[in-house]
């Protein structure tokens, strides 16, 4: 079908074992990079990334190509 778009946006939230305060303020920045590169090497759209010592919270904006399944694994 001609010019039919679609766009999924998907909030993902990622949490260590046990809640444990483990994501430490000078590691973090590391951290939403390297989940950054994966996401977009998957070819999907990092809108947001953020969180606090025990989780981390992603928006993602997906092309429907892509399983939400297969970008939680890679990541």
């Amino acid at each position: 079908m001609a010019n039919t778009y679609t766009q999924i946006y998907v909030q993902m939230v990622f949490a260590v074992q046990g809640r444990v305060y483990m994501i430490q303020s000078r590691t973090k920045d590391e951290l939403y990079k390297y989940i950054t590169g994966i996401v977009r090497n998957k070819g999907q759209k990092l809108l947001a990334i953020g969180g606090a010592p025990n989780h981390i919270h992603l928006f993602v904006g997906m092309k429907p190509d892509l399983s939400v399944s297969e970008l939680m694994r890679d990541m």
